[in-house]
């Protein structure tokens, strides 16, 4: 039984380090977006975000107004 677990234990170190070897691989293949890209993005999220929330608000505005007003719903 112990025996079982000690080469368990060894063969567990072998798949890490090629895990991790093929982990930095890949991350050397992805492209990451600059400075400038990455504050470009982040302003259109920020506009979306503003847009659709007066938006939403809105509407809410809207559809309370109208419960209020002629159901009578508080």
């Amino acid at each position: 039984m112990a025996n079982e677990r000690l080469q368990q234990v060894k063969e567990i170190v072998p798949q890490s380090r090629q895990f991790l070897t093929e982990v930095v691989s890949e991350l050397r293949k992805v492209h990451w977006p600059t400075r400038q890209e990455t504050v470009a993005a982040t302003v259109v999220v920020l506009v979306v975000v503003a847009i659709v929330s007066l938006w939403l608000g809105l509407v809410d505005g809207v559809i309370s107004f109208f419960f209020t007003r002629f159901l009578g719903v508080q």
